[in-house]
């Protein structure tokens, strides 16, 4: 196969698999090194991108994507009527953001950090795709331990969690306060 080929295999890979497939996959099936294929992924995604074209290519961790380009949006929406938009909370964005920072984590060692119940919100960031179980841990009662899915990485911008800003310890100190404060002002009637 020659270089135009390879990359209109790769299109088609990517654009009927739907979702991220990892650049080791790709690289196997047209029969080059990871390293060239990653090289051709990225020409294409510059030729896309430097277009007048609907689609884009996105970087997620070590995998691609092929996405529909953000200044496309407002005519999906008139095609597809309402798309379903989900709210975050400012309770399921900290919760999701320590599951970020501190994955894999039970349910308990997140509301250890927030310091309270954290059940709703991360039965929604679940509903929303947005975070995953990851499997069990190796303690009693075998908890189930959670991260962030690749819908995370696309809905936040990121190609991959070491993207994310680092929080100084000033910001980790603030964190902890606020989530005392919020534990301290529920109150419960017995």
């Amino acid at each position: 196969m020659n270089t135009k080929e390879k990359m209109a295999v790769l299109e088609a890979i990517l654009f009927t698999m739907g979702e991220a497939v990892e650049v080791e996959r790709l690289a196997e099936v047209i029969e080059e090194d990871k390293d060239k294929t990653k090289e051709l992924l990225l020409k294409m995604k510059d030729e896309y991108d430097n277009s007048e074209r609907g689609m884009t290519l996105m970087e997620l961790d070590d995998s691609f994507q092929m996405c529909t380009k953000a200044s496309m949006y407002e005519y999906l929406i008139k095609i597809a009527k309402t798309p379903r938009k989900y709210t975050i909370t400012d309770t399921m964005l900290e919760t999701l953001s320590i599951i970020a920072y501190k994955q894999p984590i039970t349910r308990a060692e997140i509301e250890k950090v927030r310091g309270v119940s954290c059940d709703h919100a991360v039965n929604r960031l679940l509903e929303f795709g947005l975070i995953t179980e990851l499997g069990r841990k190796d303690a009693p009662g075998k908890p189930i331990l959670f991260g962030t899915t690749e819908e995370f990485l696309r809905s936040f911008g990121v190609k991959s969690l070491d993207e994310l800003p680092e929080l100084t310890p000033l910001q980790l100190e603030e964190l902890k306060e606020q989530a005392e404060a919020e534990a301290g002002s529920v109150s419960v009637d017995i």
